[in-house]
């Protein structure tokens, strides 16, 4: 898996923050949602994945045309779209079994991806840490899944919360770390002009 140039993700931080306010929002509708009804909890999961895997189809366009690493982010929006439509597809199916470890394992498969993806790909460690931590929590949460029967829902909800809050803080600390590395620039450029301009010395015959 190729590296993440670190000027690439400075400049597409707002990907990252677009879909960690996403993961918030629908996490907090997941888990705190008064709604019993599974349709309606199975249709907002659809809903919440394929929009999901919209941002991120984006964001393998922009990094294909920029020729940046571009496999990672088509794997997980075709992830993320397959899974989508296997939910909505199935939503009137009698037996909810299918819909819970459809979930289970994507959640389970997203967390090992981020894992991945934190350390082979990213070079900072401050995202290698965030990313990895969220893998974690994404595979931890997947084995969870497996056995919380009609809590399903809300365990993935929950998830989705650490999803885009870890995401939500990768995407502010690029952003950050842009403006730093943009103000060095100036300030380097403008002791660079400075000095230039500086009159040299002349002895006197």
């Amino acid at each position: 898996m190729a590296h993440i140039s670190r000027k690439f993700i400075d400049q597409h931080w707002s990907v990252f923050v677009a879909q960690g306010i996403l993961a918030i929002v629908f996490g907090g509708l997941a888990l705190f949602s008064s709604s019993v009804d599974f349709e309606y909890l199975i249709a907002l999961v659809a809903v919440f994945l394929l929009a999901l895997g919209i941002i991120e189809l984006f964001n393998a366009i922009n990094r294909h045309i920029r020729d940046r690493s571009w496999v990672p982010s088509v794997m997980i929006a075709v992830i993320d779209a397959v899974v989508a439509v296997a939910l909505i597809t199935t939503i009137k199916e009698p037996s909810t079994t299918w819909h819970m470890a459809v979930i289970a394992v994507y959640t389970l498969l997203r967390g090992i991806f981020e894992i991945l993806i934190g350390l082979l790909s990213t070079q900072d460690n401050t995202d290698r840490f965030i990313r990895v931590l969220c893998g974690m929590c994404g595979a931890i949460m997947g084995f969870v899944l497996f056995n919380s029967s009609h809590l399903v829902i809300r365990f993935f909800g929950a998830y989705m919360l650490i999803f885009g809050i870890c995401h939500l803080i990768y995407g502010v600390h690029n952003h950050t770390e842009k403006v730093d590395d943009h103000n060095a620039r100036v300030e380097a450029a403008a002791k660079a002009k400075k000095t230039t301009k500086r009159p040299r010395s002349t002895k006197k015959k």
